[in-house]
């Protein structure tokens, strides 16, 4: 076997270890310790030879497809060996018959010589007739040695017919007999069975096996996730992976008999260089599973983030220009998945091209098809160069392509992607530059409806970074998070989709607010480029929102926009995150939050612009990111800016909330006597009125009316439209209370995503968080008696959460490697009368508990907490005062803060990590 980790001698010298077996047992005359004792040999053999090529391997970690050889020949020893014990030794047949010819095959990916450290052995034993007892007798005991080896093999004995029948019958059946390979015993039997599979099952049935791989390959991409951009993907069966490589050479195999993959040139089935490519990506994908297994210990082939870290140090990736080495293994990885998704689509249209079934001439008389411009042609149904010289010598074509595509609605035909992808070269300064090629481009995001079409494709064929070079750094860039669904390029491909369909109407009752916004109307313009770009300076070091608008100042004017449009983007870019910011982590009913953002976006049309990005970037994420909270705190941050922009900054302000609250709470509780509401308008400060909606302030209304000082009152009311529970809870007031109801909360499960409490002037605590369930759901009625009573139980002292919630408070094990480092930030300006400490970790269920305790144990009276959660990580605001009801101002007191709230974190973290 060529290209070896180390020399076949080295890993397993058969015919030396039948030798010595044989002699070992020479003088046993039971059977089954004669077994016994040549399983210790065998696999003392195969433990030296895994022990040699492990070592070999970590030493030269890229060299895959040398160490999968190696494996199968280590595998053809073992197996060969058996095979020659249970013969000669344990069933030795002096005279044997034509009936008794029996040959050891391998089928599969075994047969392909191609085995991962624990892959599966699948053997096929091939008689001539019918199973003989004799044959029968060899098979079993050589399958018990195998057995004994811990090995995992797949077997089964036929005649040469039976697997002419059976491959008829079934595909997964025939394509394991195409990768046949004989290891031992009677190779003219094998012989045989090669002569009769080539003439009577493989000739003749290419359509209908292309036809059947396809079909198989479309489920199982399905059930991987259906994109290749699946953040933990599957290397064997994913999109992109090992199996998509297999079935180009199962294919090319079948159709031309090419002994290897080098032979699907031969064949004109790949070009020179697309089979390099798929050498490479074939031997990368290989070295990643092959690690997966050797971390593992086990057959796997699920890249979890856990699993991402070692197998990026083990193949020699290093963090550098602020990227994690992980990240750069992943985008390495996506990229190859990417070039393996260009080849199938290459290959397969190729392939139709030669077997294509010619459709009936009367459905095309009856199709209307649209017709192409000059200069491209249809090719089965897609488009191609009439003639790629003349294609090539204008290279606006490399553009113009792509929106003949959108305005056809046909797809590209593989020839004219492999012309693009070959002269990318073409797409220069002078290209960039040429109002023309401007105009096209900005046709392909704003004419045609559809815009992710183009923009996916030119992306997989290297346009996309080949037009805007900056661009060219984050494509198949993955981050290193649990958040993030997908890579910077896909995700930004998925906020234009986004946007294309909330302008198609798509999305109306979903986005009341942006498809309004479009309706009346924004610079498409500026949204499109501003979406383009809002992520292009991801994966430096620097801050990807400054270094973002720095970039888009360059790459704007060479889109053809003007300057005031050019300013618009950069600003957008700059500030793409500042209302999903304010929106989520600072508390909305403050008036200072409102004037602060009014100020930064200073117009309406800014307003508008970065509300409709904000909305489709926070889509853009993945699925599930998106809900009703997030929807009701932009909508709520949207209407007060835009009111405030209108009548003037002055008018929001603290007074005119308050007056405007108890108004509202008079209409509502209209039926109350004058002297029960004088008292209730009487007893809360100004921040309660600023702080809750007349809802809630009804809520609390009703539940303090003739509270007793030793009741607990609680109200608990799901409300979908926000996707959260409301819990209302009103007592008198006592320190920690905040902490002990974060505990209760933690205790059952709950997510709080965001929290008020307030003192009343007559000394009751009125706190509400609004609490999901672990699927960010509000919770289900059913479920809100068992909430009811654990709070009961932690308020009154009978369940301590600190105690209760050891065992709960887990780091879930995928999620270690992620990397959050805390920040915590004292802000004293955001709030006028609140310092807003920030704290941004990693998230854990008993976290907003340990943090809170902290700051009741250091006299911090929190007034409320904002919980902002992006998958692993969260980001807890509290708005807080002094016991004298002061900010923090001093710094001595900050800095002792800090520390204190770190060793919380830092100590729960450590309970965490030991309980997951």
């Amino acid at each position: 076997m060529q290209d070896m980790l180390l020399p076949g001698v080295e890993i397993i010298d058969p015919r030396a270890l039948s030798s010595q077996i044989s002699a070992a047992i020479a003088a046993e005359t039971d059977p089954r310790e004669a077994r016994a004792i040549a399983v210790r040999h065998l696999a003392e053999a195969k433990a030296t030879a895994n022990s040699v090529l492990a070592t070999a391997f970590a030493e030269r970690p890229l060299e895959a497809r040398a160490l999968t050889r190696a494996q199968s020949h280590l595998t053809d020893g073992l197996v060969s060996t058996a095979f020659e014990l249970a013969r000669h030794h344990f069933h030795p047949l002096p005279t044997p018959t034509e009936a008794e010819r029996l040959s050891v095959l391998a089928v599969g990916g075994y047969g392909r010589a191609e085995m991962a450290p624990f892959s599966d052995v699948d053997l096929l034993f091939l008689t001539p007739w019918k199973m003989t007892p004799w044959a029968e007798s060899v098979i079993e005991t050589m399958l018990y040695i195998l057995w004994d080896l811990k090995l995992k093999v797949g077997h089964s004995s036929r005649t040469v017919r039976d697997c002419i029948r059976l491959g008829r019958e079934d595909i997964t059946i025939r394509t394991a007999l195409l990768e046949h390979r004989h290891i031992t015993g009677d190779a003219a039997l094998a012989h045989e069975l090669d002569t009769a599979l080539w003439a009577e099952l493989f000739r003749n049935s290419g359509p209908e096996f292309i036809e059947a791989k396809l079909a198989e390959r479309a489920d199982r991409h399905k059930r991987q996730g259906g994109q290749r951009y699946v953040l933990e993907p599957n290397v064997k069966e994913g999109k992109g992976g090992l199996r998509d490589l297999q079935t180009l050479y199962w294919i090319g195999k079948y159709l031309n008999r090419v002994p290897d993959a080098a032979g699907l040139v031969q064949a004109g089935l790949l070009t020179q260089d697309e089979y390099e490519t798929f050498n490479r990506a074939e031997n990368f994908l290989w070295a990643v599973r092959c690690h997966l297994h050797y971390i593992c210990k086990r057959a796997m082939d699920q890249l979890t983030f856990d699993m991402q870290v070692e197998v990026a140090a083990r193949m020699g990736y290093h963090d550098s220009g602020g990227r994690r080495a992980v990240e750069v293994f992943m985008q390495d990885y996506f990229r190859h998945a990417t070039r393996v998704g260009e080849l199938t689509r290459v290959f397969l249209t190729q392939l139709e091209a030669r077997h294509a079934k010619p459709e009936a001439g009367i459905m095309g008389l009856f199709r209307r098809r649209k017709s192409v411009r000059a200069g491209f042609r249809l090719v089965q149904g897609r488009i191609d160069a009439a003639e790629p010289r003349a294609f090539l010598a204008d290279k606006l074509n490399m553009l113009r392509v792509f929106e003949e595509g959108l305005r056809t609605g046909y797809l590209l035909h593989p020839n004219i992607m492999r012309l693009i992808a070959a002269n990318l070269r073409l797409i220069d300064d002078e290209m960039r530059e040429d109002p023309e090629a401007q105009r096209i481009f900005l046709d392909l995001l704003l004419k045609h409806g559809n815009p992710e079409r183009s923009l996916r494709r030119m992306n997989e064929l290297g346009v996309l970074g080949a037009f805007i070079p900056e661009f060219e750094p984050i494509v198949a860039m993955m981050q290193f998070n649990v958040y993030h669904h997908y890579t910077v390029d896909e995700h930004i491909i998925q906020c234009i989709s986004t946007l294309a369909q909330i302008e198609r109407g798509e999305l109306v009752e979903e986005l009341p607010l942006s498809s309004d916004i479009l309706e009346k109307g924004v610079s498409r313009r500026v949204l499109y480029v501003a979406l383009l770009l809002h992520d292009i300076g991801k994966g430096r070091p620097e801050d990807h929102s400054i270094l973002g608008a720095q970039i888009a100042r360059r790459v704007a004017p060479r889109l053809g926009l003007n300057e005031e449009e050019c300013e618009t983007v950069e600003w957008l870019v700059r500030y793409h995150l500042l209302m999903s910011d304010m929106a989520q982590k600072r508390d909305i009913g403050d008036p200072r939050t409102v004037r602060d953002f009014a100020k930064a976006v200073k117009t309406r049309k800014r307003l508008d612009l970065l509300t409709v990005l904000t909305v489709c970037d926070i889509r853009g994420v993945g699925p599930g990111t998106w809900n009703n909270w997030k929807a009701m705190l932009l909508r709520r941050l949207h209407s007060e800016t835009a009111e405030a922009l209108e009548n003037g900054l002055e008018n929001v302000n603290r007074e005119r909330r308050e007056n405007e609250a108890k108004r509202q709470l008079r209409e509502v509780l209209a039926d109350w006597d004058a002297k029960d509401l004088r008292a209730e308008l009487a007893r809360h400060y100004a921040p309660y009125w600023q702080g809750l909606l007349t809802e809630t302030q009804a809520v609390f209304a009703r539940l303090l009316r003739g509270l007793d000082d030793a009741e607990i009152r609680i109200d608990l009311h799901p409300d979908p439209a926000r996707d959260a529970t409301r819990a209302c809870f009103a007592l008198a007031d006592h320190p920690g209370i905040f902490s002990r109801l974060a505990g209760a909360l933690a205790l059952v499960g709950a997510n709080v995503v965001d929290a008020r409490t307030y003192t009343s002037k007559d000394g009751y605590a009125t706190a509400v968080f609004w609490i999901q369930d672990a699927d960010g759901h509000p919770y289900e009625v059913s479920r809100l008696p068992r909430l009811r009573q654990m709070i009961e139980k932690t308020l009154r002292g009978e369940v301590v959460p600190r105690e209760a919630l050891a065992d709960r408070d887990k780091v879930k094990k995928r999620e270690r490697e992620f990397r959050f480092p805390t920040h915590i930030t004292f802000d004293n300006e955001g709030s006028e009368i609140y310092t807003i400490i920030e704290v941004d970790t990693r998230d854990r269920p008993g976290l907003l508990y340990d943090l809170t305790r902290t700051l009741a144990a250091n006299n911090v009276y929190i007034a409320s907490a904002v919980i902002a959660t992006f998958g692993a990580q969260v980001v807890d605001s509290f708005y807080v005062k002094d016991m004298f009801g002061l900010k923090l101002h001093q710094k001595h007191r900050q800095e002792a803060l800090d520390r204190k709230l770190r060793q919380a974190i830092a100590e729960g973290a450590k309970r965490a990590q030991a309980q997951g």
